[in-house]
C-alpha cells in the first residue's frame, strides 16, 4: 500500500495534496484497494461549496457504492472530467490522474484536523 509523506489524509480514507491556498482531492490506495475494479465516479459540480468532512461524492465498485468525504472544506474550482471516461483511474493512480477535484479552501484550520502519513499509516494498521 502506498501512502505519499506530502498528503494529509482523514479517517475516511481520503487525502489531500495542498499548495497555497488550493489543494486537490482524492482517495486513497487503501480506499481504492479495499472497493475493488471502480466502475463509476460521481463528484459535485465545479463551483460547488464543499464543507470538511461531509459527503461531496460517491463511487461505485464491483464490490459497493460509497460516500466520499471532502478533506478540507472550499469551493470546488475544477473537477477531473476524466473519471466520467475512465473511472478505473481511480485504481491505477489514486494519487495523481486518479484525484477527484481541486478547491479552492476556504478554512485555514481544516488541515490541522488531518492526519499526516505517519499518522495515517498507523491508523491504517491498527484496521487489520
Amino acid at each position: 500500500m502506498h501512502i505519499p509523506d506530502d498528503l494529509l489524509y482523514t479517517k475516511e480514507h481520503e487525502w489531500v495534496r495542498i499548495k497555497g491556498k488550493t489543494a486537490a482531492i482524492g482517495i486513497t490506495d487503501y480506499a481504492q484497494g479495499s472497493l475493488g475494479d471502480i466502475t463509476f465516479v460521481d463528484i459535485a459540480k465545479a463551483g460547488n461549496a464543499i464543507e470538511q468532512f461531509k459527503q461531496y461524492a460517491t463511487v461505485e465498485s464491483v464490490k459497493a457504492a460509497s460516500d466520499v468525504y471532502a478533506p478540507v472544506s472550499g469551493k470546488i474550482s475544477k473537477i477531473n472530467g476524466e473519471l466520467a471516461i475512465h473511472p478505473e483511474l481511480v485504481n491505477q493512480s489514486p494519487y495523481d490522474k486518479g484525484y477527484f477535484a481541486v478547491v479552492d479552501i476556504n478554512n485555514d484550520k481544516d488541515p490541522s484536523r488531518l492526519m499526516s502519513a505517519a499518522e495515517y499509516k498507523k491508523y491504517v494498521e491498527g484496521l487489520s
